[in-house]
């Protein structure tokens, strides 16, 4: 009986020591499970954390640099900040959404910038055929008054449409639209000479002719855009250079049959970024959105980039001209160029005279020449002095020093107007002149 009850008490005491182990155990591994939940818990909210503050970069700082960046290059856009989310498939999302949103920023800008372009194209259709009228209306005057006054203000007026045809000429290019004047086969110098006349302070602009013969020109269907780029070169230069310089303007040709239209400037040139810009859109490779131009709106080299594009002619203005400013030339290659008989259509008064041929060279005179000296042997032969001649002043010289007669005065404005006709050699487009309904 004491055995049993020992052996009893003995299991007891056993169970006893197992039950408290057990429990002792038990609350071990409750404890740790719970602090591995309680990191694990941490864990997930320090991710969640991490998570929630990249969206927040997200929205706060990458998508509007994405969209400044879109607007610019010089706009950087960061990346994730948070090192431990790369290559994540959560950092995966978060390019993704940064990559729609790029898209549909420009999607909408490219649809903006359509209606924009489209509703100042019709504006400007409207307002050149009205200049066109108005310069036809102003030539009528010019050509029936008789008053000089009223004349001289004929030519300011005409001169200020002209400024005004221009404006709205390179925002239509810019939109899409063509220059809207056609023009005939026509004298490069009577090209340059329309394009100077564009222009306020046109009485800065030198140009100058070194083409070897005087039947250079450019065919019709180029004429104008060609007229156009230099025009607005040729106001850059104006611009860029302070009133008392002048802006000098070579004509060229080159031996593979391209001609060259050189433009010099003294201003202050252009920064390396300018330059870049500048290449860029001369290039004419890729569209520019009307809200790439500024404000407001530089539209001068994007025209030009359009009509480069159209029509095979090259531009550039990565070089600096001999004043230290920026030298700009036009190429037109071959296929653009023609030959025009100067008799069958002659240059217009205002174009520059080509470059004479060069002389022969002179054989020295030595005394074995006949005439060498004089037939007196004791008289020393005299050197006379000799003025410089200009081409044309023989001619334009009026007889025996009297004022010209009233015939020689009208003969003389009707050359000018008619020079002035040649130059601009263009006859209105067919657009609509009449008011829209």
């Amino acid at each position: 009986m004491t055995a049993i009850h020992e052996v009893a008490i003995a299991a007891l005491s056993a169970t006893t020591a197992g039950a408290v182990t057990a429990a002792a155990l038990v609350a071990r591994s409750r404890r740790t499970l719970s602090r591995s939940h309680a990191q694990t818990r941490a864990s997930a909210a320090a991710e969640e954390q991490r998570k929630i503050e990249a969206l927040q970069q997200l929205v706060n700082v990458r998508l509007p640099s994405q969209a400044l960046h879109l607007r610019s290059a010089h706009y950087p856009v960061p990346g994730l900040t948070d090192a431990g989310l790369s290559g994540t498939e959560f950092a995966a999302l978060l390019d993704s959404l940064q990559e729609l949103f790029a898209k549909a920023v420009l999607e909408e800008r490219q649809r903006v910038d359509a209606a924009a372009r489209a509703a100042l194209r019709g504006a400007c259709m409207e307002i050149q055929a009205k200049s066109y009228q108005l310069q036809t209306d102003l030539d009528t005057l010019q050509q029936t008054c008789e008053d000089d006054e009223t004349l001289q203000n004929y030519f300011r007026l005409d001169h200020l449409n002209e400024q005004l045809v221009r404006l709205v000429q390179k925002a239509a290019i810019v939109t899409g639209s063509w220059p809207g004047l056609v023009r005939p086969d026509t004298h490069l110098p009577d090209i340059v000479a329309g394009a100077t006349s564009r222009l306020h302070g046109f009485e800065r602009i030198s140009v100058h002719s070194k083409l070897r013969t005087d039947t250079v020109g450019v065919v019709g269907r180029a004429a104008e855009p060609i007229a156009v780029a230099c025009t607005e070169l040729l106001a850059n230069a104006l611009e860029s250079s302070r009133a008392d310089l002048s802006v000098e303007v070579t004509l060229l040709q080159t031996d593979n049959g391209a001609v060259c239209i050189q433009i010099d400037d003294a201003g202050k040139g252009m920064t390396t970024e300018e330059a870049s810009r500048a290449a860029r859109l001369l290039a004419g490779r890729q569209q520019v959105l009307l809200t790439e131009l500024g404000d407001p709106p530089a539209l001068g080299f994007a025209a030009i980039g359009q009509l480069v594009a159209d029509h095979g002619f090259q531009v550039t203005v990565d070089q600096a001209s001999p004043y230290s400013g920026v030298r700009a030339i036009i190429t037109i290659p071959p296929a653009l160029v023609t030959s025009i008989d100067p008799h069958t259509a002659p240059l217009s008064a205002m174009s520059p005279i080509p470059a004479p041929a060069p002389r022969a060279p002179r054989r020295a005179i030595t005394s074995d020449d006949p005439g060498s000296a004089s037939s007196d042997s004791g008289v020393l032969p005299q050197r006379h002095r000799r003025g410089r001649r200009v081409p044309g002043l023989e001619e334009r010289a009026v007889p025996g020093g009297h004022p010209p007669e009233p015939e020689q005065a009208r003969d003389t404005w009707d050359a000018f107007e008619q020079g002035i006709a040649a130059g601009r050699a263009a006859t209105p487009s067919d657009i609509r002149n009449e008011d829209r309904t």
